[in-house]
């Protein structure tokens, strides 16, 4: 869908657009990083993989200020209950220490785990409903160090 205008700016609508993604991401960088007047956040990231180098699961996030965001964590379906979930937070969180984090914050729908991060010690903040299913979004934190 796009909406003409011969005078001014052109709006549109479609799927994914990585160019859109890369620019909205760097402008947002720079309004939060000048509005906190902290650095760009750090990308962090864990991996586990197999003896053939097939990867097993993995975690990605940020480390911004005092504070480590999870954005992605995910174990392989035949690897799922070895453990290897509780490892990739753990590996986070010290590397999170390490870079100077106090807090760390996670999202889990509630048919994914919110149940193992409260396990890892992490406390509900918020649920948003709306998630198709009748599914919730919830959001947990925990004090690093604590």
């Amino acid at each position: 869908m796009t909406t003409e205008s011969p005078t001014g700016p052109v709006l549109r609508v479609g799927g994914a657009d990585d160019a859109l993604e890369k620019r909205l991401d760097a402008e947002l960088t720079v309004f939060n990083t000048t509005a906190v007047g902290l650095p760009e956040p750090e990308d962090i990231s864990v991996t586990v993989t197999d003896p053939a180098g097939e990867l097993v699961g993995g975690l990605t996030g940020s480390v911004w200020g005092g504070l480590c965001s999870v954005h992605l964590l995910w174990v392989r379906e035949d690897q799922r209950h070895a453990g290897w979930g509780s490892r990739l937070m753990r590996a986070a969180e010290e590397e999170a220490v390490r870079r100077g984090c106090t807090d760390m914050t996670v999202s889990s729908y509630t048919f994914q785990a919110p149940g193992f991060y409260k396990g890892l010690g992490y406390r509900e903040a918020g649920r948003l409903g709306g998630v198709p299913g009748g599914h919730e979004d919830v959001y947990l934190h925990k004090t690093l160090g604590a």
